[in-house]
């Protein structure tokens, strides 16, 4: 989306699980034991006077730790290691100074290609032996091990992995039946709610950590799908691909990440929520591989302002800032413009839940799209297609002064082939240019820039900057409060909700 960004600087994510094996040393003081008293056989998470044991008896034998072994590039020696330390700060940060082959360290230096190994946990989901995790516990592994909770060690086999997702499901032969969990409801899950997270942070054994549901639906910015569950139970490295329990015993999550200054937890920790995980860990059970749905369209929410330049009583919904030319969504008639509020009978809130609506369905299945397109509703039906990669493109070069719009703060200039051209537009475009923008204006509030091309006005095209012009003169004849600008910059297409000028 085109418009401000509000800056991450100065907050680190740390992914849990990544640290290679270590005997963790220097543990502090013990730990006053949970009160708590004889409770009914379910016990409840929510009631801290009540023993957490029934949950974790039922749930602790099918939780696993997933060990793994990888080649290490030798480059990645040079490049520095997890959390952006260089490697030998990395490891010493966990390890002490005892490291074999790093400087200062004791024991001779390893031979090439170095070996490495990485912890992290896991849980089974059926008694013949498939294992949940995340995929980047498993990336690059050359061999994998599986240790269960009685202490018993077995080799494991990748079945498949989702890396836009970050799960991956492993296979282990056994002679019996193995112990299970059972997957929840992450949907019901509130804010405030208890959870318990489980396994086995810095490899020393399998661990339970209590907490509450701080977020939900998180965006780390590490993935097209992102949903997150932040939860405050301590999560730490090794804990990654555990599962994250709730009050009923059941499977709500998948402990993935951690925001952390200093590499530990600190309080806030992101689990994957199980309605998502639970359909991407079938069909890699059924098919070995997950291909995720695609229709061909960018998407950006609708703001307050947005909504009233196109006059909607309430920002909801997923708009449609461009369409893919022979993209699924081309083919049955989605439009520019166009507001998603369903799809197969699913209430589209925001654009993430329309992406995550899409990434459900398999390539060749519908998907039924009821759209608001010029204050009337109807529904198209889109064929999921597989996903394309991205294009990007340079900006024209801009000079002259164009047709101010002094109600926005900026001119415009009519858009030629040649600007078109350079821009990777498709033959034929038409639109505007912004050749300047007013320092302090709306515009420059709304971070339109230089460069950009207006291709609509309150969703009607535009080919020329008169027409640019003219259109903002009659929304602002109408009584609206702001234009609704479509923006391209390079292959971004964003609609902005400029407000006029007052004075």
């Amino acid at each position: 989306m085109i418009g401000k960004t509000v800056s991450s600087a100065g907050r680190k994510r740390v992914i849990a699980g990544l640290s290679t094996l270590a005997v963790v040393a220097a543990l502090g003081a013990p730990l006053a034991p949970i009160p708590y008293v004889t409770g009914p056989a379910t016990a409840s998470v929510g009631d801290p006077l009540v023993s957490y044991a029934d949950i974790v008896e039922a749930n602790k034998p099918a939780v696993v730790t997933i060990t793994t072994e990888m080649v290490r590039p030798v480059s990645q020696r040079d490049q520095g290691g997890p959390q952006g330390f260089p490697p030998e700060e990395f490891f010493r940060r966990f390890f002490g100074e005892n490291i074999p082959g790093l400087p200062g360290g004791q024991g001779p230096a390893p031979q090439q290609p170095p070996q490495g190994r990485a912890l992290g946990s896991g849980f089974i989901v059926s008694a013949d032996g498939y294992v949940v995790t995340n995929n980047h516990v498993v990336d690059g592994a050359t061999r994998i091990t599986v240790a269960l909770d009685d202490g018993r060690e077995m080799p494991a086999t990748l079945v498949g992995t989702d890396t836009k997702s970050d799960i991956a499901v492993l296979k282990v032969e056994a002679s019996e039946s193995l112990p299970t969990v059972r997957w929840g409801d992450s949907d019901a899950l509130r804010v405030g709610d208890p959870v318990l997270a489980i396994g086995d942070p810095f490899g020393i054994g399998t661990t339970v950590t209590a907490g509450i549901v701080s977020a939900r639906g998180r965006d780390l910015h590490s993935g097209p799908y992102d949903d997150f569950i932040q939860v405050d139970a301590a999560i730490n490295h090794g804990n990654s691909g555990g599962p994250l329990v709730d009050d009923e015993g059941t499977v709500v999550g998948i402990n993935t990440a951690i925001y952390s200054p200093n590499g530990g937890n600190v309080g806030v920790g992101f689990a994957i929520p199980a309605a998502h995980a639970q359909q991407v860990v079938a069909k890699i059970i059924e098919h070995g591989t997950i291909e995720h749905g695609f229709i061909g369209v960018t998407i950006q929410p609708v703001d307050d302002e947005i909504a009233a330049a196109i006059g909607l009583e309430q920002a909801a919904g997923a708009l449609v800032a461009s369409v893919q030319p022979d993209s699924p969504a081309k083919a049955a008639g989605v439009q520019v413009g166009d507001l998603v509020l369903k799809v197969n009978g699913i209430e589209i809130e925001t654009p993430k839940d329309l992406s995550r609506a899409i990434a459900d369905l398999s390539p060749g299945q519908d998907a039924a799209l009821v759209v608001l397109r010029g204050g009337d509703q109807s529904e198209l039906t889109v064929t999921v297609g597989k996903l394309d990669g991205d294009q990007i493109a340079a900006a024209p070069n801009q000079s002259g002064q164009g047709v101010a719009v002094a109600d926005l703060g900026l001119s415009v200039k009519t858009l030629t082939p040649s600007d078109g051209e350079a821009l990777g537009l498709p033959e034929g475009t038409k639109g505007a240019i912004v050749s300047s923008v007013e320092p302090g204006s709306e515009a420059a509030d709304k971070d339109i820039r230089e460069g950009d091309v207006i291709l609509s006005v309150n969703q009607a095209p535009v080919t020329t900057a008169d027409e640019v012009a003219t259109a903002i003169d009659q929304a602002k004849a109408k009584h609206r409060e702001a234009a609704l600008l479509m923006i391209a910059r390079g292959q971004a297409r964003s609609f902005v909700a400029v407000p006029f000028h007052v004075g």
